[in-house]
Parts: structure tokens; sequence; C-alpha cells
């Protein structure tokens, strides 16, 4: 999908919204467990009730993986179901990955590749070992790398902070160098650290945002939006627990439906 695709689609749907499919086996309702698949009849619902809500869907990866084959057949099917709604949706492998040369290049196949199991329209990257390691994940035409930047979790302060020579800090240093790599790029900003925004819309002022941290994490959608949006809007605001898990009944997907909704009414007033 690209850019003015995506923003076509977020204009349609008048959201901003991204659902995060971090499917853990352990906390899935009673009601999918005697199924041939757990995994993917919870997504599956969970997909049906927010698609009028959604314009983006984030499995992460490590859900999947840690049940072994069974994990990645789930996730294959359920990447089956999301591509047969490429025009409502777009999708976002969430893999963290950051590696040289065939490695990354291998990574990339495996998530990106129209030809593939999976076909994601982005994938995220860490952009720790510098250009070599992001430049495999950025070939695909259509296809997004959404790099690391300035996270939400409480490590972020040991290196993001850290100021060079010029006294730029690590995650503006990331931004500003990464876009001389490739054009098709997006940020992860962790919604905790919103009132950075500003710092990062002055390194990126047009490329879209990533942000994990809404709900569970504490982040404000409105101080993300407030300082955080463009013309075209800019922004992917996730949210996984807060919506996927908010019931563990056989109720479970009406209710991830009314927690999109409720989330979607938030960012309405911006459009």
């Amino acid at each position: 999908m690209n850019r003015t695709q995506l923003v076509n689609l977020i204009k349609q749907k008048q959201s901003l919204l991204c659902v995060g499919l971090d499917s853990d086996i352990d906390k899935l309702p009673a009601c999918v467990m005697d199924t041939e698949d757990p995994v993917f009849e919870f997504n599956r619902a969970i997909i049906d009730a927010t698609l009028p809500f959604a314009v983006a869907y984030k499995p992460n990866l490590a859900f999947y993986e840690s049940n072994g084959v069974k994990g990645m057949v789930s996730l294959q099917k359920t990447m089956a179901y999301l591509n047969n709604l490429k025009t409502q949706c777009f999708t976002i492998a969430d893999a963290k990955r950051g590696d040289i040369g065939n490695t990354s290049q291998q990574y990339a196949r495996a998530y990106l590749s129209p030809e593939g199991d999976f076909n994601f329209d982005a994938m995220t990257v860490a952009p720790y070992m510098g250009s070599d390691s992001v430049k495999p994940f950025a070939v695909y035409p259509d296809k997004w790398v959404v790099l690391l930047a300035l996270t939400s979790n409480k490590g972020a302060m040991d290196f993001q902070f850290i100021k060079n020579e010029s006294g730029l800090r690590l995650f503006e240093e990331v931004i500003l160098k990464s876009q001389q790599w490739a054009e098709n790029l997006m940020f992860v900003a962790g919604a905790t650290q919103a009132s950075l925004f500003r710092d990062i819309r002055k390194a990126a002022p047009n490329h879209f945002l990533l942000v994990p941290g809404v709900g569970a994490q504490g982040g404000s959608i409105d101080e993300v939006c407030d300082n955080g949006l463009t013309n075209d809007y800019g922004l992917l605001i996730n949210s996984s627990r807060n919506i996927i898990f908010a019931d563990n009944t056989a109720d479970f997907a009406r209710v991830a439906a009314a927690k999109a909704e409720e989330m979607c009414s938030q960012t309405q007033k911006y459009f």
C-alpha cells in the first residue's frame, strides 16, 4: 500500500487506529480454545469486529513464533485473511529485526515479499547496526520500513537520549540519518514520549509515525495528535491489549469493537 492509498484509507474511515494482534494464547477466551486453530479464530473475530474502525493491524511476531510451527501457521492464516481485505487495512509485521547483508534480505523476503507466505505492507526494524541493516528492507515497492526511533519503554532512557557532539539525541540522529538510506520509512514513536513529538517533527516533518503506548502504558491520544499530526495525518496509533483483551467471555469480539470505536471517536475532532 503506497502513501496515497494509506492516506485515503485514513480519510475514508476517519481513523488513525492500528489494532495490535498480540494474540497471547494464554489469554485467549475459553470459547475459542476448542477450535482447530484458536489464535486464528480469535484474530479473525477481532478483525471482523474492529475493521470498521481500524486502518491497520499489527501482529506482534513474538506471540506467533513462541508457538513454533503452529504459531506460524496461525500467522499465515491471519495474513491470508487480512490480505483478502487489502484495500480496507494496512498491515505491519511487528518483528523488530535488525541484522546485516543476506540475513536482512531473508527477513525482508520472509515478511514483505508479495510472493511470500505473509506479504505485510510494513515491518518494524531496529537501526542499531546502521544502513546495511535497514536498506535490504526498503527494496520492495509500496512496502514500508518502520524504524525504531523513540520508544515507550522505561529502557528508552538507556541509549535513546544520549547526545552526540552536536547536541543531537540518539533518536533524533537515527531519524535524520536514516532518511539518507530510504524514502519508504516510518518511525516508531512511543505515546508516553508525546511531549517530544514536536522535536520528532522537526527531524521528520512528513513521515508517518507508528505510535504504541496508548492505553495500558498510559499514553494520551490528544497529546499525540496535538504534537504529531501532519497535513495528511501522519500517525498510526496502536492499541493492543486494551482492545483485544478487553473481555474474556464469548462476547469478546463485540467488546473489542466497542473499545475500537471509543478510541476512534477520540480522534474524530482531528478530521
